[in-house]
């Protein structure tokens, strides 16, 4: 079954009934070289168990399938049940869970389906929600490998940048503390259908052992950071002081101990400054 092929796409979906929902996102790969790309730069392999978000038609599914030993598929939309049933049939190593990732409780579910097997996770993520799970995963506890994601291209210019660059935003640090992310390839909008707007890129972030900086406080070092960044066209001084209400002479003198310039902006701090400044801003 060519899951990639136009027709065959358009055969399963009607007799199925199904139509795509705008609001979560939905673009199914037409690219047949994507998926299996993916698959093996995501790490999936023998001995491995695959955690999936947003199977779709289960493209990526079946080449995650032939290559780990287990495949765990977490899928929003009920209404593909019984497409993904039809896809995915001639495979005993896959599980479709349907719900919401953001909602589900991951560490029971991956304690009950995966029993202390080695795992990473690849998904395919819809623009609008792209932020939210990389933070939801990053956050847990699980303890999987690494994360190989299609994001929005210019989403992953941005998780990918260095801290300290231009590009570098609140997620880049965020990011860079717990990973180090990597650019695999880039996949044209007429990869899909329906076609996006925009171009997609895969990306990979590979779990560091330990965080790429000490700090006491992860939640207020975020807070901080998201205040950081919330203003870009203000200086770090002005954009923390309004985030986080606080004066800005705490804020100044925070800088100085710091050893940074009064009128320094966000993008221009990398880890270790951005780690210092808090320290010295004692929230």
């Amino acid at each position: 079954m060519e899951l990639t092929n136009v027709g065959v796409i358009k055969s399963i979906l009607g007799r199925h009934g199904f139509s795509f929902t705008k609001s979560l996102g939905q673009n199914f790969l037409t690219n047949p070289s994507v998926a299996p790309k993916m698959a093996k730069e995501g790490g999936a392999g023998p001995g491995m168990a695959v955690l999936e978000i947003g199977p779709g038609l289960g493209v990526l599914t079946k080449e995650l399938a032939k290559a780990a030993d287990q495949v765990l598929a977490v899928e929003l939309d009920k209404k593909l049940e019984p497409v993904l049933k039809e896809t995915l049939g001639d495979f005993d190593n896959v599980e479709v869970v349907y719900g919401d990732i953001l909602k589900l409780d991951l560490e029971k579910l991956i304690n009950e389906k995966f029993a202390n097997k080695d795992f990473v996770v690849c998904a395919n993520l819809p623009y609008y929600i792209t932020s939210p799970i990389i933070m939801l995963l990053l956050e847990s506890s699980l303890p999987f490998k690494s994360l190989t994601l299609m994001v929005q291209r210019e989403a992953a210019d941005r998780i990918c940048a260095p801290v300290g660059s231009r590009q570098a935003c609140a997620l880049t640090v965020a990011v860079a503390y717990y990973a180090k992310a990597v650019k695999l390839f880039n996949v044209s909008r007429g990869s899909f259908l329906p076609q996006p707007k925009v171009d997609s890129c895969v990306i990979r972030l590979d779990l560091l052992e330990k965080p790429a900086i000490e700090v006491e406080d992860e939640a207020g070092f975020f807070r901080m950071v998201r205040a950081a960044f919330g203003q870009r066209r203000k200086t770090a001084l002005n954009a923390i002081s309004a985030g986080l209400d606080l004066p800005k002479e705490q804020v100044a003198e925070a800088l100085k101990r710091a050893e940074l310039a009064p009128n320094i902006r966000a993008e221009k701090l990398d880890m270790e400054q951005l780690g210092r400044l808090f320290k010295n801003l004692q929230i």
